[in-house]
């Protein structure tokens, strides 16, 4: 898989505009860190083997089942796939993205300045994709078309008091995709983590989960950064807190659907 470490680029700042801006299959069982001036600022139901390491740690290692094994493939999948803007279905989903973004403004070209309402670094969105590969913008993409009131509310920052300078949405988005892989493991043959081991049995339910567990995670974000009285300068803290409560609540004994994160409530349609 491609490294998404290293995208080009540098974070830009988006100050806060007090007016704002003018798949669902079922897989059935039975079938970052922040990099500041980058691109990427930027176990129920399963085995566990503790595998010694070198210096006499132990890790988890999670045996799969079937169907387990081929739903993480198809994720990983998607993974590798890079947005490539000389395939057309790839233009055709950003197109898309601008559209249930700002469905009352005219994109003048794909290329353009208008962009950066989004919080794209600048006018060409494909350089900010290289932290995410195509999937990133396909969770943008599942977000506004399945919770649309609350990507606009990001989107526009409507809600909360709002700092003078704003993290920068959509770039935001992309760093909320990394940090997922990284925090679950998904480029990994098997998880190493319990929390890892945990998604897939929640993937094996819903191959949506990802995009699901991704929504959450965008609004949690957003909660925290508003608890926190967060400025730019403190998205990575904001990114750190927002994962170890994702961690926590994916190893409440009573989830088993992603629909049953307490953060899922945050959500609205």
């Amino acid at each position: 898989m491609e490294d998404r470490g290293g995208g080009g680029g540098s974070f830009v700042a988006v100050r806060r505009i007090s007016h704002g801006l003018d798949r669902t299959n079922t897989c059935n069982t039975n079938s970052a860190e922040v990099v500041a001036g980058s691109a990427a600022w930027l176990g129920r139901g399963l085995s566990c083997v503790c595998v010694q390491g070198s210096e006499g740690d132990s890790r988890p290692s999670f045996d799969l089942t079937p169907a387990q094994e081929h739903c993480l493939q198809r994720l990983q999948d998607r993974l590798d796939i890079a947005y490539d803007s000389s395939i057309p279905g790839h233009q055709e989903a950003l197109m898309a993205l601008w559209k249930a973004a700002f469905p009352e403004e005219e994109l003048r070209d794909i290329i353009s300045e208008q962009w950066k309402e989004m919080g794209w670094q600048g006018k060409d969105p494909s350089t900010d994709f290289r932290g995410g590969g195509f999937i990133s913008l396909e969770n943008l993409l599942y977000f506004a078309r399945n919770f649309p009131k609350s990507f606009q509310d990001l989107l526009r920052k409507q809600e909360g008091v709002r700092a003078m300078w704003e993290y920068p949405f959509a770039v935001a988005g992309v760093n909320i995709t990394f940090m997922l892989i990284q925090m679950l493991d998904l480029e990994a043959v098997k998880p190493q983590s319990f929390v890892g081991a945990t998604f897939l049995k929640l993937l094996s339910e819903n191959e949506s989960a990802f995009d699901l567990l991704y929504c959450i995670t965008f609004k949690l974000m957003d909660h925290q950064w508003l608890a926190m009285h967060a400025s730019y300068m403190d998205f990575n803290a904001v990114m750190k807190s927002t994962r170890r409560q994702l961690e926590r609540e994916l190893l409440q004994e009573d989830v088993t659907r992603i629909e049953e994160l307490p953060s899922y409530n945050l959500l609205s349609r």
